[in-house]
């Protein structure tokens, strides 16, 4: 194991609950994984924001590495899957939870949690979207899977943020017409230079609606749960589905068995944390097809490790607008 020293930012409990610093650490203080890798970029998603404010319990092992996802080079591997030098991916399985992640310039992991890049995607590219671009990929694949064809009308809510920004990019430019939900009415050119064609306010699907509204959706993407993903299903049109995958306003579902019976409506869960790995390597090739390099650029901004703190404050308060990359 090397003793060489590298920055990471840090968890670790106190009397009030937990401390988040930068320090200078070894790799005595990673787990115990197969795999070393060298992480050029993280990612800054709203499960991050929680944990480096302590909340909802998403650090469950102090002291540890918070960050749930990195790309980078592999620097060593007793894993035959992995050679030095190859360049990896890796989200989800508990990373950045149970296990320390992604926010220090080295990490330890099992082999069997990394993917490796496709050709034509670079680690930086790949943490422009990370988690929330491969969840909005799988999204995205669950509505094709289910026969949601291009040119349907699709719904994505929470549009602003990570996931709903990549879901709305994809799903323009794989030819469907998407509308945008959100409730910062600032960010309406933000979203139609993504590609929506119309902005609809949150406040529509905000308060309490009818078991079944007007056939408007052929399919929906929601990021936020609750009384919202209630009112899509409620417009959804005969046939049609909506891939969930968030709880940014809820987690609750209050709604009727009506848009199941009656119109046929399918509702997809979308889970990217332990997602096969044959479907992530699948979700990272497509997005590396069907993504421009404008296109990672128009979503994310980049930030380093000190700027965290004040991202996860800006986060938590709904005040970050696409993607945030973080330079490792």
């Amino acid at each position: 194991m090397s003793t060489e020293t590298f920055r990471a930012l840090m968890a670790r409990k106190t009397d009030a609950g937990q401390a988040i610093a930068i320090e200078t650490i070894t790799e005595a203080e990673l787990p115990a994984g197969d795999v070393t890798v060298d992480v050029e970029y993280s990612s800054f998603n709203y499960k991050d924001g929680l944990a480096l404010k302590g909340m909802s319990r998403i650090l469950r092992a102090l002291p540890m590495v918070p960050g749930i996802d990195f790309a980078g080079t592999v620097r060593a591997s007793d894993n035959p899957a992995f050679a030095p030098g190859d360049k990896v991916v890796l989200t989800g399985w508990g990373v950045g939870e149970n296990w320390s992640g992604g926010f220090a310039e080295r990490a330890k992991v099992k082999g069997e949690w990394l993917v490796k890049l496709p050709a034509g995607l670079t680690p930086r590219q790949a943490m422009a979207i990370g988690t929330a671009g491969l969840t909005a990929m799988l999204c995205v694949d669950a509505l094709e899977r289910y026969g949601i064809t291009e040119g349907g009308d699709v719904l994505v809510t929470g549009a602003a943020g990570g996931v709903g920004s990549v879901a709305v990019r994809l799903l323009s430019r794989l030819g469907y017409k998407v509308s945008a939900l959100t409730g910062r009415p600032a960010e309406a050119d933000f979203l139609k230079s993504l590609g929506a064609i119309d902005i609809v306010d949150r406040a529509t699907y905000a308060a309490a609606g009818k078991p079944l509204a007007g056939e408007r959706w052929h399919g929906a993407v929601d990021t936020v749960g609750g009384t919202i993903l209630a009112n899509v299903l409620a417009a959804t049109r005969y046939g049609g589905a909506v891939a969930a995958c968030g709880l940014a306003a809820a987690t609750d579902l209050p709604t009727t068995v009506f848009p199941f019976i009656l119109r046929n409506v399918a509702l997809l869960g979308v889970d990217s944390v332990n997602c096969p790995t044959p479907r992530r390597l699948a979700a990272w090739t497509r997005l590396g097809e069907i993504l421009t390099e404008a296109d990672f650029d128009l979503v994310t901004r980049e930030v380093t490790l000190e700027d965290l703190p004040q991202v996860a404050e800006d986060i938590i308060v709904g005040g970050v607008r696409g993607r945030t990359v973080v330079r490792i």
